[in-house]
């Protein structure tokens, strides 16, 4: 895809550069607590409202490992606007494009589109949602507006989940491809979808019900990604038939279905929250090629 002309948008706030640390300094372990473990525990901290670093020795005390402390130092200030290297440009290009063809569709429903913002993090960043992590991919926070975004997962999508051909200018289109399912659980957060199907949640006894209405909001966010992709491509006439194949070789590549036959082997239908490799497909398609948010009624089709 062609995104240099794309406008910036300032609502990027970069904090990759001081992220990545709980607290002032983190415990290094030497051989008695993993990652997992000190995340895990950071968490406990936080909630509870103790420095992690107590808990994290103590931990460490207990399991014979011993830990030294890396020297807290004072983070880096967070960056706002548009980066400056090529990654974070393209990522304010695309938020960039979300926000003027979202602002284009609710002002022609006599809606007025409000912007999320995107914070740029490594490893770990504390958001209202909770500490995100790398390992868990991009995620938006409802209670803050915001997209958070560690962009080593564009690597990940290359080279871990095999959505792309690696190298090729094609992923690039499948990063926006994220970037844009994201800024769709923004628009359902701003349309009153998000809130209501976590009311909905909370009162079904069933995970397996709960994890149904969850795929649902999963695909809607693939076909407004869809609808964002087809109106940068009526205007800019920028994406070919190679970029969309290779949103639709990642969206099969993160279907539930695939992950699911990939770490254990076998699939189980019950336990999907984000649909299977063909659903993702059809829904970012049916946004493609209708550009209408209102073919995008996943709700509906369920039933």
């Amino acid at each position: 895809m062609r995104w240099a002309d794309f406008r910036r948008s300032d609502n990027v706030e970069d904090d990759r550069a001081g992220s990545g640390r709980v607290g002032g300094g983190m415990p290094i372990g030497r051989g008695g607590l993993g990652i997992g473990t000190i995340i895990v525990l950071g968490l406990i901290g936080w909630a509870l409202g103790i420095d992690p670093r107590l808990l994290i020795g103590g931990a460490e005390l207990i399991s014979g490992g011993g830990s030294q402390y890396e020297q807290p130092r004072p983070s880096a200030p967070m960056q706002t606007g548009a980066p400056s290297d090529q990654t974070g440009q393209f990522v304010a290009a695309i938020l960039g494009d979300t926000e003027d063809a979202w602002k284009a569709i609710f002002q022609a429903g006599g809606q007025t589109y409000r912007e999320p913002k995107l914070r740029l993090f490594s490893r770990v960043e504390q958001s209202a949602c909770g500490f995100a992590q790398s390992a868990m991919g991009p995620f938006y926070c409802p209670i803050d507006q915001r997209v958070y975004l560690d962009t080593s997962f564009f690597e990940e999508l290359q080279t871990r989940f095999r959505g792309c051909p690696v190298g090729s200018t094609a992923c690039e289109f499948a990063q926006a491809y994220v970037i844009a399912h994201e800024v769709g659980h923004h628009v359902q957060n701003l349309l009153g979808i998000l809130p209501r199907v976590r009311q909905q949640q909370e009162a079904m006894a069933s995970k397996t019900q709960q994890n149904q209405l969850q795929v649902m909001v999963e695909l809607q966010a693939d076909c407004f990604a869809g609808v964002w992709a087809h109106h940068s491509r009526e205007r800019w006439k920028s994406i070919t038939e190679e970029d969309v194949n290779a949103a639709l070789q990642t969206a099969s590549a993160i279907g539930d279905d695939t992950l699911q036959r990939r770490s254990q082997g076998y699939v189980v239908p019950d336990a999907f929250t984000h649909g299977s490799a063909e659903q993702r497909k059809r829904w970012f398609m049916t946004g493609l090629n209708s550009g209408s948010a209102s073919a995008c009624n996943t709700f509906a089709a369920a039933q």
